[in-house]
């Protein structure tokens, strides 16, 4: 690693670690207030937030996280976990197909929606919360949500650095919370030098846990406000880039 590097390196763990360390504030998941509020309710209504990881798939994720505040809607205005776990599949698919479909896959994620309510109304005893509030191990905690059908590593590990990160649960340990890699992540990370250009997300994933083994997600965060704010994919804003003086791609551009 160069000197350019281990100083990008360290800075993105600084600014990790202030963002760790900052008060909870509500996450604007969406751009529909109430919807936020639904999610944010992690006391009242943990499944909305589990039920929302689940269907962020193929979709773009704000339209994704919409769809538990959707559902309440068309169910009246309620949103328990056993009148939502006690629904029949064909009454899943209804609510998530009428009068306007809520995903792309309506067929295979209104199944995993009803198996989702299902679990979290028998494995975790109707309450979702019960997924992360014994101060798991992080690795349990990315565990429990892979267990829901339709989630793979990239959501299960979301989820758990959503928790920890935003939300401010406590977990035993923070090793298995890998970064999220998406198109954002591998733009800055390839502009910084940190990978090579056409990297997979695999690499990605792995440079983070050389980077900062004890908590790889800590600079998800930063790298993707980095890529939303300034590190866009055409005219990158390098001059407002706080890391733009050891940025090989910001020098390049000087």
């Amino acid at each position: 690693m160069t000197s350019d590097e281990r100083w990008i390196c360290k800075r993105l763990i600084t600014m990790g670690q202030r963002l760790f360390a900052a008060p909870p504030e509500p996450i604007e998941f969406t751009q529909v207030p109430a919807a936020n509020d639904l999610l944010n309710d992690l006391g009242r209504y943990p499944h909305a937030f589990v039920l929302a990881c689940i269907m962020d798939r193929q979709i773009k994720s704000e339209k994704a996280w919409l769809i538990p505040f959707e559902i309440r809607r068309r169910l009246g205005g309620s949103f328990s976990l056993k009148e939502i776990s006690a629904l029949k599949p064909n009454a899943v698919r209804r609510l998530m197909s009428k009068p306007t479909p809520l995903h792309r896959f309506v067929d295979t994620m209104s199944n995993c929606l009803h198996k989702g309510a299902q679990r979290i109304a028998t494995t975790y005893r109707g309450d979702a919360a019960r997924i992360w509030s014994d101060s798991p191990s992080s690795a349990t905690v990315v565990y429990r949500f892979l267990e829901f059908d339709g989630v793979g590593p990239k959501i299960a590990t979301m989820a758990a650095n959503i928790l920890a990160r935003q939300f401010k649960i406590p977990f035993a340990d923070y090793y298995s919370i890998d970064i999220s890699v998406d198109v954002h992540v591998l733009r800055v990370f390839s502009r910084l030098g940190l990978t090579p250009t056409g990297a997979s997300p695999n690499q990605v994933v792995y440079r983070t846990r050389a980077i900062h083994p004890d908590f790889p997600g800590l600079i998800d965060s930063p790298i993707w406000r980095i890529g939303r704010s300034v590190c866009r994919p055409k005219s990158p804003n390098c001059s407002a880039c706080c890391l733009n003086v050891r940025c090989p791609t910001a020098k390049s551009r000087c």
